[in-house]
């Protein structure tokens, strides 16, 4: 499928690149491509692996599929470029949506389970 570019929207169609197309959207070479970025938010960098969707030459848009009571959601979410630290296509590979209800109570493992340790508090002997 060539390369569209629209001129109402910002946002590369897929295809293969042109150089005007390179220089606006950086990352386009990874569109429809499952990623890992670490990003900066804050003072805090943060991973994220989902599947870039878009990329407006500014920021980069992530997507990401979860099914909640039966129903298949999108979660979607734009990171600046400006924040991002780094970003490559992902090894791993995509895990399908999982069913999660927040109204059943999820297992829980024990501290025992997940070897965690018991600290020692001094102001209990006392």
């Amino acid at each position: 499928m060539p390369w569209r570019y629209h001129p109402q929207s910002t946002i590369v169609a897929s295809g293969p690149p042109s150089s005007d197309c390179l220089r606006m959207a950086r990352y386009a070479n990874l569109l429809g491509r499952r990623v890992e970025v670490h990003y900066r938010a804050g003072e805090v960098t943060l991973p994220a692996t989902a599947l870039l969707v878009a990329d407006s030459g500014r920021s980069i848009f992530l997507e990401e599929h979860y099914v909640l009571r039966g129903r298949t959601q999108t979660f979607r979410w734009e990171i600046p470029y400006s924040c991002i630290l780094r970003i490559e296509e992902s090894r791993k590979p995509g895990k399908p949506a999982q069913e999660y209800n927040p109204d059943v109570s999820m297992p829980s493992q024990s501290s025992t389970e997940l070897g965690l340790m018991h600290l020692h508090d001094p102001l209990e002997e006392s």
